[in-house]
């Protein structure tokens, strides 16, 4: 086992009010925080990961595909790799919650 204290995660701002931990990185997965700010939007883009995520606070919307699926409080989601995808946060609170990537992402920003 190998323990991933909190205090060793560094938090990145990857576009403006979307900030990302990354957690912990297995050989098969990876396990990364999420906060996006009211208004904050996340911008198309897609990775070869598998992402399961689960909103623990606040409502987000995700489109895919032209398709809109909002994704509140205590939800879960799965987005195959490749998929093209955006994230905006059409609130004034806080949306926060977990994502798991497999393969693993190695760094928190989604950008890479």
């Amino acid at each position: 086992m190998q323990e991933v204290p909190q205090a060793g995660s560094e938090t990145i701002e990857a576009v403006d009010g979307v900030h990302l931990t990354q957690l912990a990185v297995g050989e098969a997965m990876s396990v990364q925080h999420f906060h996006i700010e009211g208004g904050a939007v996340v911008p198309e883009h897609s990775h070869p990961h598998e992402q399961v995520g689960f909103v623990v606070r606040g409502t987000a919307t995700f489109e895919i595909d032209e398709e809109e699926y909002v994704i509140g409080s205590g939800d879960s989601y799965v987005i195959p790799g490749d998929e093209p995808h955006r994230v905006e946060n059409r609130t004034d609170e806080p949306v926060s919650g977990i994502d798991v990537f497999s393969p693993p992402r190695t760094d928190a920003d989604w950008r890479d």
